[in-house]
C-alpha cells in the first residue's frame, strides 16, 4: 500500500475539547504517529469528562495512540520533555496561559528540540486584553459576528447547527503546522503556529466582512436567502422544499425558461440581478407559486437538467442515504475492540497518489499504549510500574 505524506512523523497531542482535536486529527488521518497526551484517570472519561465510548469522541480521536501524562510532577513533566526531544509537532488548546504554567509551551519546547512545530489555538489569541479569557464555539460565533447574520431577519441572534468556530481553527491550524514543516524543510527550524476561534470566525465571514471593510454596509441576517444575489433559497413544493440557486442573468434565463416562469423573466422589477436582490420578497412569492405545483423530485431533475443548480434539503440521515454521499466514501469503518463495528465520518481530501486506507483505527483507550510508548523510551516494564503506581502515567 502507498504510504501516506505525514507518516514519519511524531506529534503530541495535548489537545481536549474540539478545536485542538480537529486539528490533530488531521494529521493523524493522513500518517502522523499521533500520542494522545492526557491526565490520567477513571478509565471511561477523558480530561474534561467525556465518555470515551460516545460517537463524539470516537470521531475525534481516531487513528491515534494514547499516554497519560501527569505533567504537574517532576517525573510526568520530565517524560513529556523526553518525548518532545524526539517529536516533530506539539499541538495545544490551552487557555493562552496554561502552557506556560505547566512549562511546556514553545519556548520550553524548542529549547530542547530547535526543530519542533508547535501549534496552538485559543479563544481570542494569545495576546491582548482577552488573551487569557477562556473561549468556546458559541461565544466565538457571537463575538466574530457570526450570530449577528444567521438566521431570519427579525428573528434575533441564532448560532449555526454546527461548532464553525472550533472547526475551522482546527483546520487552519492543520494547514499551518504543514507550512511549517514546509518551511523547516529549508531553514531546518521549527516555529511557534497559533490561531484562535475568533480569529478563525472573523476570517469565514468572508464577503460578509468585506462588505463592512471596503463599502462600510453592516450585512444583517436573510435567513434562507443569499445576502446579495437572488433567486437564492428555499422554495416550497408539492411535497416538501429544496433549494434553488438560480442568481446571475444567464441563471435566471435558465431558471425561468425550465420552470415557465415567462411573466417573472418579463417582469420590469426582476429585469436585473440587482432589482432581484431588492425586489426579493415579491420574487420569492412569485417563484413559491410556480415551484409548489410540483413535488421535489421533478424540479431536482427539472432544473439540474437546465443546469440550475438545485437541490433537496436532506436531514442528516437523508444525507448519508444519498447515491453520491456512498460514492464519495464519506463513512469510513472502524473496529473498535469493544464498540464492535462502528463508523465515523471520512475525510473530505481526496490525494490520487496517497489514499487514505480503507478503515481508519479506533480511538484508543486512556493510557492504551503507555507500555509501548514508554518502552521506546528506555524505560522498563518495572521503572513503567514504578510510574502507574505513583500515578506519574
Amino acid at each position: 500500500m502507498t504510504s501516506l505524506p505525514l507518516e514519519g512523523l511524531l506529534v503530541l497531542d495535548l489537545t481536549a475539547h474540539r478545536a485542538g482535536p480537529t486539528c490533530v486529527r488531521q494529521l493523524a488521518d493522513w500518517g502522523a504517529d499521533v500520542v494522545k497526551i492526557e491526565p490520567p484517570g477513571g478509565a471511561k472519561g477523558d480530561a474534561i469528562g467525556s465518555n470515551r465510548h460516545a460517537t463524539d469522541f470516537q470521531n475525534l480521536h481516531r487513528n491515534k495512540r494514547s499516554l497519560t501524562l501527569d505533567l504537574k510532577s517532576p517525573d510526568g513533566h520530565a517524560i513529556f520533555m523526553k518525548l518532545a526531544r524526539k517529536a516533530d509537532v506539539v499541538v495545544e488548546n490551552y487557555r493562552s496561559d496554561v502552557k506556560h504554567r505547566l512549562k511546556v509551551a514553545y519556548e520550553d519546547v524548542a529549547a530542547v528540540n530547535p526543530r519542533i512545530v508547535y501549534g496552538s489555538i485559543s479563544g481570542f489569541g494569545q495576546t491582548g486584553p482577552d488573551a487569557t479569557r477562556a473561549g468556546v464555539d458559541q461565544i466565538a460565533q457571537g463575538m466574530g459576528g457570526l450570530m449577528s447574520i444567521t438566521g431570519a431577519p427579525g428573528q434575533g441572534p441564532m448560532r449555526v447547527g454546527i461548532p464553525i468556530a472550533d472547526l475551522t481553527s482546527g483546520l487552519l491550524l492543520a494547514q499551518g503546522v504543514l507550512l511549517a514543516l514546509l518551511q523547516r524543510q529549508s531553514t531546518g527550524k521549527g516555529q511557534w503556529v497559533h490561531t484562535s476561534l475568533l480569529e478563525a470566525q472573523i476570517f469565514m465571514l468572508d464577503f460578509q466582512a468585506a462588505r463592512w471593510l471596503i463599502d462600510g454596509e453592516v450585512a444583517g441576517q436573510a435567513g434562507n436567502d443569499h445576502p446579495t444575489v437572488m433567486p437564492t433559497g428555499v422554495y416550497p413544493t408539492a411535497d416538501g422544499h429544496i433549494n434553488i440557486a438560480a442568481s446571475g442573468d444567464a441563471m435566471w434565463l435558465r431558471f425561468c425558461e425550465a420552470a415557465g416562469a415567462e411573466a417573472l423573466r418579463d417582469h420590469p422589477d426582476f429585469a436585473t440581478s440587482e432589482l432581484r436582490s431588492h425586489n426579493r420578497v415579491a420574487l420569492n412569492a412569485g417563484i413559491a407559486e410556480i415551484t409548489r405545483r410540483e413535488p421535489n423530485r421533478r424540479w431536482i431533475r427539472l432544473l439540474n437538467d437546465a443546469g440550475v443548480p438545485c437541490g433537496p434539503i436532506n436531514s442528516i440521515d437523508q444525507t448519508f442515504a444519498e447515491p453520491q454521499v456512498a460514492h464519495l466514501g464519506m463513512v469510513k469503518p472502524v473496529a473498535h475492540p469493544e464498540l464492535g463495528d462502528i463508523r465515523v465520518v471520512g475525510q473530505p481530501i481526496n490525494l490520487a497518489d496517497a489514499p487514505l486506507p480503507s478503515a481508519f483505527r479506533p480511538t484508543p483507550g486512556l493510557g492504551e499504549h503507555a507500555d509501548e510508548i514508554l518502552r521506546d523510551l528506555g524505560f522498563d516494564p518495572a521503572a513503567v510500574d514504578d510510574l502507574r503506581a505513583r500515578k506519574v502515567i
